[in-house]
């Protein structure tokens, strides 16, 4: 009997890999605008250093805290939508036979074709069936709450010491360059990594990361500049 053939696709990324970019790119920016906002106020080193570990700290748990109560939110809808669906295969199985069909002919299949392929998939799983072609829920896209919440946390926190380290040794006269440019050039790499890892093109996601990420430090340090003129 020949190997079975096994492929790898990216969509299979898509719920980790959302969270983590998310997290490590609103960890670098919203971390690095705060502390530039704080310096551009002409804060002392250590209140620029104390808001930057705040930032970090309340910026993790409430993306953790944000992701698991989004994600779970998906979870139970579709906990409830298989629920529903259990419930019409044992009242109406007649009935969804020819939902299921409906569904394959509206994909290319014949209908004489379409009925035999509903009929077999309900024979070996009707739920399984219902669940993936009606519903379009798959394990591949299902929802994980506490793995896209610890992915959003541990991306943040990792995305912020950036900032806070450059901080630390940055000299006071040239911290916001500094700080500024090195989370611009992270920001630059985690929009190309992400855009790879995806397999969309590189160039873009960099650009569109970076764009962003720039424009949220520029309007903070305004206001910390507007704030000390003040």
């Amino acid at each position: 009997m020949p190997a079975r053939h096994r492929e790898r696709h990216r969509t299979a990324r898509i719920g980790w890999l959302r969270a983590a970019v998310l997290g490590a790119n609103d960890g670098i920016v919203s971390t690095a605008s705060l502390m530039l906002g704080v310096a551009a106020a002409n804060a002392s080193h250590r209140s620029i250093l104390l808001a930057g570990v705040a930032g970090l700290a309340a910026g993790a748990m409430s993306m953790a805290a944000g992701e698991y109560v989004s994600v779970h939110s998906q979870a139970d809808t579709e906990k409830a939508e298989i629920e529903r669906e259990k419930k019409e295969l044992k009242t109406d199985d007649a009935g969804e036979r020819k939902e299921l069909t409906a569904i394959y002919v509206g994909r290319g299949l014949e209908p004489v074709l379409a009925r035999e392929v509903a009929d077999q998939l309900m024979a070996h799983d009707a739920l399984g069936a219902h669940v993936r072609d009606e519903l379009g829920i798959s394990q591949v896209f299902n929802a994980r709450p506490i793995q896209a919440a610890l992915a959003s946390a541990a991306s943040f926190a990792i995305g912020a010491a950036l900032p806070l380290l450059v901080t630390v040794f940055a000299p006071p006269g040239h911290l916001i360059l500094m700080v500024a440019v090195t989370s611009l050039i992270s920001l630059a790499l985690l929009g190309a990594a992400a855009a790879r890892a995806g397999g969309a093109v590189v160039a873009t996601g960099a650009l569109r990361v970076t764009f962003w990420g720039a424009l949220a430090m520029a309007v903070t340090t305004g206001v910390g500049a507007l704030v000390n003129f003040i």
